[in-house]
């Protein structure tokens, strides 16, 4: 989905020959699992994507994408779905001694070239979930990037609605019900994504761990509050990016086109087949690409957002690689709380791994999934179902007593040092004494300062500027 597309309208024989590319594709991939095609190396692979939003100097979105990137003129940041949008991707780097220390320097260098490009143009850069200033009159197509394939899937998800208008209804502490007439609701949540690519013997397993801890993840690293000046989930991202692109009626969750999932992972061919058999093709587009490296199969992958998402990918001269696209986390608060959380999520899924073959035994899916729900919702104040634990456990406890020490156990056997494990885990450690996240922060800034979203976003940007992690920032 990175790349632009050549049309923006589609014909019924386009949608056959696509869906005969795509049922093509989904068996030769089962075929690829079955020979052990993909890679075993040993040594996983991580990178991320990190979505940030261009601001004028009143705190509001600014849809200046293309000025910006012209300026920066960075390969690797790119526009994103709205103006005042845009991503940055990270290089791809092996998970050991010394990869996390890399990883932060490389985003802070590239974010500090994105600063100096946006200063040069009058321009704020932010990071985080959903932006407290955002009307809802700002995520409109006039805001749309001029990019064919945005156009087209804003069409195409209205053609399978049969030009339904999207209907949002999120309960928190708040609640927010409303109507829009596009999918750019969608660019209201900006994200934080880890990839974890993995050998194909051990990825189930690692698949399984990633959405078993998403739950307590999300509940600590929560940074999207508010939507459209309302107060509602800790991490609002979850409900907003769900009924955003919507195409179905909403009556089985499991057809939502943004969702958990539907069962434990016992192949990856599993989830391929069930975005064939489930989900109609957004985007049905003839590529010229080998079959050989699943073109269509990917496509229409890009289209179907799971909050854990698999991803095969394929470079010339190299056995293939299955990749987990973990995408639970907010932008922001700061880098290091980032990267802080990427330590956490790498560690944690290492160490969990080798015990999911028995948890995926005594633990149902259907608990993991509630959790999620949970956590993103309340945030630090959730209590969790938890393998091996009678009742109920507070996610605080959790994460302080079983998950943090799992994690440095799994970055140990990865090959980082003491020093570079203790220093990003003890910021998570420490947001967790405070019971300070990002969106734990916003709500007691309007609990003292009231609801003025401007002064709000004022100070969250001075904070972050200062580079200090989310638990150290002053009310």
């Amino acid at each position: 989905m990175g790349r632009d597309v050549s049309q923006r309208t589609f014909t019924e024989e386009d949608f056959s020959r696509f869906s005969e590319s795509l049922a093509c594709e989904t068996a030769l991939l089962g075929k690829y699992l079955a020979e052990g095609r993909f890679s075993e190396a040993e040594q996983p692979t991580i990178g991320y994507e990190l979505e940030g939003w261009i601001l004028d100097h009143r705190y509001v979105p600014a849809a200046k994408n293309k000025v910006f990137l012209q300026a920066l003129q960075h390969p690797r940041v790119v526009p994103e779905l709205s103006r005042f949008n845009i991503e940055i991707n990270g290089e791809p780097r092996a998970l050991d001694s010394g990869s996390l220390r890399a990883m932060h320097e490389e985003m802070q260098q590239t974010w500090n070239a994105c600063q100096q490009a946006a200063h040069a143009r009058g321009l704020i850069l932010l990071l985080i979930g959903t932006l407290p200033t955002i009307r809802e009159s700002d995520l409109s197509l006039k805001n749309i990037s001029r990019m064919n394939r945005y156009y087209a899937l804003n069409q195409r998800i209205f053609e399978e609605r049969d030009g339904r208008p999207m209907h949002i209804c999120i309960e928190g502490r708040e609640t927010l019900d409303t109507h829009h007439e596009d999918c750019l609701l969608e660019a209201g949540t900006t994200s934080f994504q880890l990839h974890l690519a993995l050998p194909q013997r051990t990825f189930a397993d690692h698949y399984n761990a990633s959405q078993l801890l998403s739950a307590p993840l999300i509940a600590v690293c929560a940074n999207a509050p508010y939507l459209f000046r309302h107060d509602l989930w800790s991490e609002t991202r979850v409900p907003l990016f769900e009924q955003a692109v919507e195409t179905s009626d909403g009556s089985d969750r499991h057809r939502l086109r943004v969702l958990f999932g539907r069962s434990w992972l016992r192949s990856a061919e599993n989830v391929f087949s069930e975005n064939h058999r489930l989900f109609r093709p957004l985007l049905p587009i003839l590529l010229e690409e080998l079959e050989d490296s699943l073109p269509h199969l990917r496509l229409h992958n890009g289209t179907i957002w799971r909050w854990n998402r698999i991803i095969p990918g394929f470079v010339p001269g190299e056995a293939p690689r299955l990749r987990i696209e973990h995408r639970i986390m907010p932008a922001g608060p700061s880098l290091v709380d980032m990267i802080a959380n990427a330590a956490l999520y790498f560690g944690a899924a290492t160490a969990y791994a080798s015990r999911m073959p028995q948890i995926t035994q005594d633990f149902s899916f259907a608990a993991c999934e509630a959790n999620f729900y949970t956590a993103a919702k309340d945030g630090l104040q959730t209590k969790l179902n938890w393998p091996g634990i009678a009742g109920s456990v507070d996610v605080v406890t959790l994460l302080l007593q079983e998950i943090l020490p799992a994690a440095a156990e799994g970055l140990s056997r990865r090959g980082l040092g003491n020093e570079e494990i203790s220093f990003y885990l003890d910021i998570v450690r420490q947001r967790l004494y405070n019971r300070q996240t990002g969106s734990e922060w916003q709500r007691r800034f309007v609990a003292k300062h009231g609801r003025h979203w401007d002064k709000l976003t004022s100070h969250y940007l001075e904070n972050q500027r200062s580079g200090f992690p989310v638990h150290e920032w002053n009310i």
